[in-house]
């Protein structure tokens, strides 16, 4: 998709490109109509026309790289730019004036620079006006790109949020707590039980009524993975044990609504309720540099790593959903990574960019 995408940018650039210098060219003919020129200065148009064409090429390349550097130093290279290949192009055009419109004729060599070099300024105005077209056309279509990928992320998001309610929060989670709640009834310990349903209630509350579009601080998210894991822990007892480890730092930072909540699922699906005597969650998370660091590790059996997400289909969907949804909200600047917990287990490691709520 983004091969076609750079490939239909491409192909905009030559058509506007080729069509700026073509209207270039009627507008300056029609002006020489007025000014009731010969026939032969057709072709001056058309040459001037076509070595501006050229010219401006390489700009392109140098401003594709000019776009990420700091406005000032972007300016002035545009200015430099745009003075160097005005004189070039004027010296070529004042040439081909006086060798096809006035036949070879050859100015004095004391007014060389002055005919050679008139009417500079006119044609720094015309390689400046391309250059800001070529910026104002860039910046559109960056806005543009943005735009598709906040729709795109608001329907991996919904999506997200469709599959969760499908694998995360499915009938066996429903059952099993609402079965550990009613054992606890039964045995009149009711001050767990009603607990266990308040519990319930906000996690529920929490996954059915947070916009999964949103980034919300990560200490939420933290909230919700602890009550999730206080449902399980009702029926996994002392067969599941959890550790945090989150810096203050950490705390603060915005992340994708439900991102860990697939996770500790797998995590206790295939790391805990597998092994008789259950097993160990370990969440981290820090901040490392401009990136926050997020990690579920379990000491589970683990899957085979091939280099890639799980081709189970028991084992990847939750992966492969958080990948979608990483993808779609930061583009190619995250990672999802996948490593053998030591001496056993499995480590999801997240690197996505560090950001802070600045609404506040």
């Amino acid at each position: 998709m983004l091969h076609n995408l750079d490939d239909k940018r491409h192909l905009q650039f030559w058509l506007l490109h080729t069509l700026g210098w073509i209207g270039f060219a009627v507008v300056h003919y029609l002006g020489s109509l007025v000014q009731e020129m010969r026939d032969a200065y057709l072709w001056v148009v058309l040459l001037d026309a076509f070595v501006g064409w050229l010219l401006t090429i390489p700009l392109r390349y140098v401003y594709q790289r000019a776009w990420y550097w700091h406005p000032l130093k972007m300016i002035l290279t545009v200015l430099l730019l745009a003075t160097v290949v005005a004189v070039v192009w004027t010296i070529f055009k004042n040439h081909s004036y006086w060798e096809i419109y006035r036949h070879g004729f050859q100015p004095k060599s004391w007014s060389w620079a002055q005919l050679y070099l008139r009417h500079t300024p006119v044609s720094f105005y015309v390689i400046l006006s391309w250059s800001g077209l070529y910026f104002g056309i860039k910046y559109y279509q960056t806005l543009q790109r943005e735009k598709q990928k906040l729709l795109t992320a608001t329907n991996r998001a919904h999506e997200a949020q469709l599959k969760m309610l499908r694998y995360q929060l499915n009938p066996h989670f429903l059952f099993n707590t609402l079965n550990a709640i009613s054992t606890l009834v039964l045995t009149r310990e009711n001050d767990t039980a009603e607990k266990m349903v308040t519990r319930l209630s906000d996690f529920l509350r929490y996954s059915l009524y947070k916009d999964p579009i949103k980034k919300v601080p990560l200490q939420q998210e933290i909230s919700a993975a602890r009550l999730y894991l206080e449902i399980e822990k009702v029926r996994f007892s002392e067969r599941l044990k959890v550790s945090f480890e989150i810096s203050d730092e950490a705390c603060q930072a915005l992340v994708p609504s439900l991102i860990l909540q697939p996770l500790i699922e797998n995590a206790i699906k295939y790391a805990v309720a597998t092994q008789v005597e259950g097993g160990r969650i370990a969440i981290s998370a820090k901040k490392f540099g401009h990136d926050l660091l997020l990690e579920v590790a379990d000491n589970g059996p683990g899957v085979p790593l091939d280099g890639g997400l799980p081709k189970s289909e028991n084992s990847g969907v939750g992966l492969v959903n958080t990948r979608e949804r990483l993808a779609a909200l930061y583009d190619h600047n995250f990672s999802l990574v996948l490593t053998h917990n030591d001496p056993l287990g499995l480590k999801v490691n997240i690197r996505i960019p560090y950001e802070l709520d600045t609404t506040e």
